[in-house]
């Protein structure tokens, strides 16, 4: 029997778990500080800027949103990004993507300062991770490979394929597998014979963007499916739901395991928002994170 992942209950022992975390460096006259940046009136960003703010406050930490038109110059956004580099109570800094097209991305991501990326977007924590040492992680992946070992416990030797390569997913995904000792295949839309690639897979991670795109007969019987997708379709009965870039009614007769969507890898994004809060806050404070932060 195809055994369900339960990101949502993951999550919210984890957040469990941060919170003692915080009343420990509470208790020590630190607390921790995450500021979010969202420029612009996107709905699904102000409902995803909206939750971060409720549970970095329900965990003891700080939080603080800064609103901006979609109007904002570039240059007024990296002053801001400058002030909470400098800002002593803050300790993480998230800008809120997509940003509108008169700002480049890249710019504004390289301009926080790495310490306080808890994105793990930054070309210097990108750097660390590609080389093994210890650094701030992108949350979707680290929630990703967080739910592989509390599943699977020890992944070294396993064959993992990233069916995706994007700098926020599927590269960072494929590091922290390397890092587990899997052998690991990055996979994409220009892969050919994608299908008999994602057969071999242990572990399979979609990360590719495309609604329902793996069905069952991709995905080797037994393999642990890693979901990332989330994408909004009509459904029959002309109202809208949420599925994963894969075919979940035919990949669960197949797996072993399998996240669903919603209620997967999603809840962990934000879980593990907070965590890399908390580590960015003990580094910057002289402590060292092990004795913090949960397993």
């Amino acid at each position: 029997m195809t055994h369900i992942i339960d990101g949502k209950a993951f999550a919210t022992h984890l957040r469990e778990q941060l919170t003692t975390s915080v009343s420990t460096l509470v208790k020590q006259g630190i607390t921790p500080g995450l500021a979010v940046v969202l420029v612009g009136d996107d709905p699904a960003s102000q409902v995803y800027v909206r939750n971060k703010g409720k549970q970095t406050v329900a965990a003891g930490m700080q939080s603080f949103e800064h609103r901006l038109a979609d109007t904002t110059s570039q240059s007024e956004l990296l002053e801001l990004i400058a002030k909470l580099n400098a800002d002593p109570d803050v300790n993480g800094i998230l800008v809120q993507l997509p940003l509108p097209e008169q700002i480049e991305e890249s710019a504004v991501i390289n301009a926080v300062d790495p310490a306080k990326d808890v994105d793990g977007f930054h070309l210097h924590n990108v750097g660390l991770l590609n080389t093994g040492s210890p650094g701030l992680v992108p949350c979707t992946p680290l929630g990703c490979i967080m739910l592989l070992r509390d599943h699977l416990g020890d992944l070294s030797g396993a064959r993992a394929v990233v069916v995706g390569r994007s700098n926020i997913v599927g590269k960072p995904m494929a590091s922290l597998l390397l890092k587990e000792n899997c052998t690991v295949t990055i996979a994409h839309s220009r892969t050919r014979d994608l299908a008999d690639e994602c057969r071999n897979a242990d572990i399979l991670v979609a990360a590719v963007g495309r609604p329902e795109m793996i069905t069952g007969d991709w995905v080797k019987p037994g393999a642990t499916v890693i979901d990332v997708g989330i994408n909004r379709i009509e459904g029959d009965n002309g109202k809208s739901r949420l599925v994963g870039d894969v075919e979940f009614e035919t990949a669960s007769k197949v797996a072993g395991a399998i996240t669903p969507v919603p209620g997967g890898v999603g809840p962990m994004t934000i879980a593990c928002l907070l965590r890399n809060t908390v580590e960015a806050t003990c580094r910057q404070n002289g402590i060292d994170p092990g004795t913090i932060l949960p397993d």
